[in-house]
């Protein structure tokens, strides 16, 4: 049973990436993928406001997936099944990825800093898969562009976890 997935947008919120690529898979594997990137992580160098010197920032993932047109809930490798039934082979599904920043001090303590998420309506049809990326809250420390390139490695890798 085929339930509703797209999230009802706050006004305001525009479109800051679209991609389109060739895909020859259904949905359910491309959210097998996307439930497999919870938890991921990576890291780049950011500048330092406070004393004007460069520091590592790590970058971790969390995907979510809309259930009602206005809330989200996590997905990842442990519960995709049970989401999997309700989505169809093609059509269009919104996603939420969260990024969480952090860093060590000069102590190794890890500090938090504001974390950015994104709204992604994935859309296929017909073998196009289409990426509509919105930044939704936070500093936008990464860009719209960089999810859109992290989604489609996955998808080359075709790892689901």
């Amino acid at each position: 049973m085929m339930r509703k997935r797209i999230y009802h947008r706050p006004p305001g919120l525009e479109t800051h990436f679209e991609q389109q690529y060739r895909y020859y898979s259904d949905l359910q594997y491309l959210l097998k993928i996307l439930a497999g990137m919870t938890g991921k992580f990576g890291m780049f160098e950011s500048q330092g406001t406070h004393e004007q010197k460069n520091f590592q920032l790590k970058r971790e993932i969390g995907v979510e997936i809309v259930t009602n047109g206005v809330d989200f809930e996590p997905i990842n490798n442990k519960n995709i099944n049970r989401t999997l039934s309700t989505i169809e082979p093609e059509g269009a599904i919104d996603i939420r990825i969260n990024l969480s920043y952090s860093y060590l001090d000069d102590n190794y303590s890890r500090v938090p800093f504001r974390n950015d998420s994104y709204i992604v309506r994935v859309d296929l049809r017909d073998g196009l898969l289409t990426l509509k990326i919105s930044h939704h809250e936070g500093p936008g420390y990464t860009e719209a562009r960089r999810i859109a390139d992290t989604i489609f490695d996955e998808i080359r890798r075709g790892s689901c976890g």
